[in-house]
């Protein structure tokens, strides 16, 4: 497969517009629809056929006319060999609930992908592809206001021209290239610069509202080093910078794109607006990405070892339907506490380190800790060099000598600090920093340093340091909303030099937009218990009076105590409690254990395990063990990932973990949420959507669906070997979509597109074999159901918009692919939406007072949705609030609609996704991601435990049994995960 580069969009200069790919096959006959319909919102020109189905034999028999609604006419077709196991005629009498019509999938026309899967289905390249256009608005649910986080920009009457710039001798940090530009500004302004305030990016582009008065000229600047000294003479350097012209950004463009007049946005207009309203706020702050922070916005909190919670805000100017606007969000993040070093390392070692000498396992952390930092010295009194640590000597200061001329005569770090500056260590038996390179590395004492302020902590967290980072950012909405309003009115837009200099205008007001609140759906719980049905109210229920729809038995099931602390009578007692809720929740279980619990050490997970396992199957003689469950410390270090591991790729045993804490506190909210969670492991169902079991979903009910989730992980900032884990889950029930199977697999170090959703490799005695995930899931569906997916639904997590058009591209073909490999032109129709939560749009309530529109944390109610206003101009996306908020600031899953061949009405995919949301199987509270996204979430994290564990001095001290999966020697690949054993891939193992 050939990842093809991103292009920009062509343009185009009509809406309606359509670019047609030439297909590569002549067209199969009897492809034209005999009543195409225009797009739902009357702007969409007729849409050309979807991808055929394949007729069913005609031996057989046919599906009921109800159900084939919708569908789009086939042809017949043989079997191939792979494909025998997979096709059979649909036979599960659903009706009908929406007749889908037939718009626009995306700008371009689809061919179907030859019967040996070789063709490429739809443009191989971002130059001929658009995503779908909005169809029409929605209208279910309550309509309300909601206040967002959104600042409308005025757009600026003034060329916008871009300059080329390049600093010699080349300089590699931004802040030095600003330095630069920004003397060149006032020196020239007045002459050369012709009266221009220039927007400068800090790298090789500079922006200007008008012309500059030449198209290319150099410039001498020289640069004083203020910070080098307080009172003495400063260094001086002298650079030469060339501006050259390149461009004019297309404001029409812009206009036309705001008033969806054309589907493509001028990516370089929004640029230079975005630069030209951060470059005030990068001269006043600290940036980080799209966010800026200062001790001085509210006073940093303590983290422990070191650090510190700086708070801040994001600012980025997005394209909308009200026109251009400014997202302005809160934000916090970890910084290094500009702290002597000393303390420092006191603070990160927690303990007194000026009277004994370090540890060689507290040396390597402390390495960790400073490698990368920028330290100044203070022992020099006028002079405040600054130097970035590489490292920390293994001896001690007193021990350390090094040349002092060419004839290897040696000087002691001590004497030379006392004869150079005066300077005495005293804590000589610290190590020293070394600073510079590693090859000729510069020793400080530690006591001579202190850190620089403003320096972002990347690495990793502890568990702590989390949880109070979490408290700092945790704002109620009404809080959340002022400070937002207050940054605002102190960024002060209206005085910003920049942009009066650009004439954009910020409005101090947040946009207030119209929404509506989704009702909640009906929720079937078996017939048998008191409640056979619940409406949940404010996005929570419980499961008192009701039992699961399908309550899964467990006969044969083992515990094992890992807890010290947990005697052997409370370990039964706890079990016996868990076996009573899940009977009364709807499940038969045996209270009694194959064999009696069994007490392991932690540290021998791997031959307890075995223990249990083989001693379990020779009393049962031969029959599987159904469930094991194991009662782990709190703090249980690398214990759960391992125990994970062997159960699933080793011993294919389903396991479920129950905290210490939870142990000795029994709880019956606790035991109901983990009964949940043991019925989906072995099989079962929890509830199902009322809507469901009477076939009313639209564009689910009416034909075999399967939902897809996909997500890829990546490891966290400072491994750079590990590999990123990608997940994909899918529906195996139809039409109830509630069971959800995962696979999961190990890609490249931060590869975002998935690798193994289609793939082929030669077998030496059949040939060509086709396989991967989609393929794979879209047989088990079969095997599952009885019946072939005749729609695809697949929901894309963790994609940002910079990716959009690489990760369609890529996935969409594999789709293709995997079903061309089942059956030549086995096409369904797919619908792909991606689904992200890390954006910054955040609902506020219109009226904080009024407690009718929020929930108890404050915030917006479950089910509000916003697709107007401050969304997409021409596409087709949605803000959902699914869920009730617990505390904080509710964060609404963003919805984008990238393909759609399935013709969803707005009202369709809004409400289906919304009531997804109540079908997760962990809990009885809707969640803030539709599941199948969340379940693939969770499958790629369970993944990580599958790696080799770390090696002792690259791990994290004692993380949660993460590591790495190095390169395979001689190989360019990663090495393959472990695989899931046959009886667990089948089942929820993940949740």
């Amino acid at each position: 497969m050939i990842i093809m580069p991103m292009r920009q969009m062509k343009e185009a200069s009509d809406q309606q517009h359509c670019v047609v790919m030439k297909p590569q096959l002549p067209p199969p006959p009897n492809t034209a629809s005999k009543n195409p319909k225009t797009a739902q919102n009357g702007k969409g020109a007729a849409a050309p056929p979807p991808p055929l189905l394949p007729q069913e034999p005609q031996n057989q028999s046919p599906s009921p006319p109800s159900r084939n609604r919708g569908r789009r006419r086939g042809r017949g077709g043989r079997k191939s060999d792979q494909g025998e196991v997979f096709m059979r005629p649909s036979s599960r009498p659903c009706t009908a609930a929406d007749k889908p019509g037939t718009r626009e999938t995306g700008r371009v026309m689809i061919d179907p992908v030859p019967p040996n899967g070789s063709g490429t289905s739809f443009p191989c390249s971002s130059k001929s592809l658009t995503f779908p256009s909005r169809p029409g608005f929605g209208q279910l649910g309550t309509k309300c206001i909601v206040k967002a986080n959104h600042f409308f920009a005025q757009l600026p009457d003034k060329d916008l021209n871009q300059y080329d710039v390049t600093i010699t001798p080349e300089v590699a940090s931004r802040a030095v290239n600003r330095a630069i530009i920004a003397e060149l500004v006032k020196v020239y302004k007045e002459s050369d610069l012709g009266k221009r305030l220039p927007a400068y990016d800090g790298r090789k582009s500079l922006y200007t509202a008008g012309e500059l008065p030449f198209t290319r000229k150099e410039f001498i600047v020289k640069l004083v080093d203020e910070e080098d000294t307080i009172n003495g003479p400063k260094r001086v350097r002298e650079y030469k910078v060339a501006i050259k012209f390149v461009a004019r950004a297309n404001l029409h463009h812009l206009e036309q794109f705001l008033a969806g007049k054309r589907a493509d946005g001028p990516k370089e207009a929004l640029q230079i607006l975005d630069i030209v309203l951060r470059e005030l706020s990068v001269k006043r702050f600290c940036p980080v990405g799209r966010s800026f922070f200062s001790p001085d916005i509210r006073k940093p909190q303590r983290l422990g070892d070191g650090l510190e919670a700086w708070c801040g805000f994001y600012q980025s100017i997005r394209p909308t339907q009200m026109g251009l606007s400014l997202n302005i969000d809160m934000a916090s993040a970890a910084f290094i506490e500009a702290l002597p070093v000393i303390e420092f390392v006191a603070q990160l070692l927690g303990k007194d380190v000026l009277s004994r000498p370090l540890s060689d396992s507290d040396r390597i952390k402390v390495k960790k800790a400073l490698r990368g930092v920028k330290v100044e010295v203070t022992h020099r009194r006028d002079v405040r060099r600054k130097y970035r640590v590489c490292g920390i000597t293994t001896q001690p200061t007193r021990e350390l000598v090094f040349p002092v001329d060419d004839d290897s005569n040696m000087k002691s770090v001590v004497e030379y600090f006392q004869e150079m500056y005066g300077f005495t260590i005293q804590h000589t038996h610290l190590p020293c920093l070394q600073v510079g390179n590693q090859k000729k590395a510069n020793y400080l004492p530690m006591e001579a340093c202190k850190i620089v302020e403003g320096q972002r902590y990347t690495k990793r967290l502890s568990e702590k340091q989390i949880t109070s980072l979490l408290k700092v950012t945790c704002q109620r909405p009404r809080d959340r909303e002022n400070d937002i309003l207050q940054t605002v009115q102190h960024n002060a837009y209206e005085e910003d030099p920049y942009a009066n200099e650009f004439g954009i205008k910020i409005s101090e007001k947040m946009t207030s937009v119209e929404a509506r609140v989704l009702p909640a759906p009906w929720l079937k719980y078996h017939d048998t218990g008191k409640e056979k049905d619940c409406l949940p109210q404010v996005g929570q229920w419980n499961m008192m009076n009701k039992k699961m729809i399908n309550g899964m038995n467990v006969n044969r099931w083992a515990c094992i105590n890992f807890s010290r602390s947990v005697q052997d009578s409370v370990a039964r007692g706890f079990c016996n409690e868990l076996a009573q809720m899940c009977q009364v929740s709807g499940m038969e279980f045996n209270p009694e254990p194959v064999i009696p619990i069994y007490i392991a050490r932690p540290d021998q997970v791997e031959k307890a395990l075995k223990h249990v396992y083989h001693a379990c199957t020779n009393k049962l003689k031969g029959k599987e063990l159904e469930l094991l469950l194991a009662i782990l410390p709190d703090n249980n270090g690398s214990l759960y990932g391992d125990l994970k591991r062997i159960c699933e790729t080793d011993l294919g045993i389903i396991s479920q973990c129950c905290l210490t804490k939870h142990v000795f506190k029994i709880n019956k909210q606790y035991l109901a949420n983990v009964s949940l969670k043991i019925n989906v492991k072995m099989g079962g169902r929890n509830t199902v959507l009322l809507d469901a079991i009477s076939c009313r979903i639209p564009l689910v009910s009416d034909i075999p669906t399967i939902i897809f989730g996909a997500d890829v992980t990546h490891p966290e900032n400072g491994e750079e070997s590990s590999p990123s884990i990608a997940a994909v889950v899918a529906s195996q029930d139809w039409p109830e979509v509630t069971k959800y199977a995962g696979l999961v697999c190990a890609q490249a170090h931060r590869q975002e597109l998935i690798q193994d959703l289609y793939k082929t490799w030669q077998d030496p005695v059949r040939g060509t074999v086709s396989g991967g995930m989609i393929r794979d899931l879209l047989v088990s569906f079969r095997k599952a159901t009885g019946q072939k997916p005749q729609r695809i639904i697949f929901y894309r997590d963790g994609v940002s918009e910079g990716q959009f058009y690489q990760v369609l591209l890529f996935e969409l073909d594999a789709i293709r692919k995997a079903c061309a490999s089942l059956e030549p032109n086995y096409q369904p129709p797919v619908t792909f939406i991606v689904v992200q939560k890390r954006h910054h749009t955040r609902l506020f309530a219109n009226n904080h007072r009024d407690k009718s529109s929020t929930d108890k944390s404050g915030n917006v109610l479950p089910g509000t949705v916003v697709d107007s206003k401050i969304c997409h101009p021409t596409e087709f996306d949605f803000y959902l609030c699914s869920h009730a908020g617990i505390q904080g600031t509710s964060r609404p899953a963003h919805y984008h609609v990238l393909w759609d061949e399935n013709n969803f009405t707005a009202d369709g995919i809004q409400s289906l996704t919304n009531n997804l949301c109540y079908t997760y199987a962990r809990c009885t509270r809707s969640v803030s991601v539709v599941p199948p996204a969340y379940y693939a979430h969770l499958a790629a994290f369970r993944a990580r435990f599958y790696l080799e564990p770390d090696l002792p001095e690259s791990g994290s001290g004692g993380g949660g049994g993460g590591g790495k999966v190095g390169r395979v020697a001689g190989e360019t690949g990663v090495r393959p995960l472990p695989a899931l054993k046959e009886n667990v891939k089948r089942v929820m193992f993940y949740c």
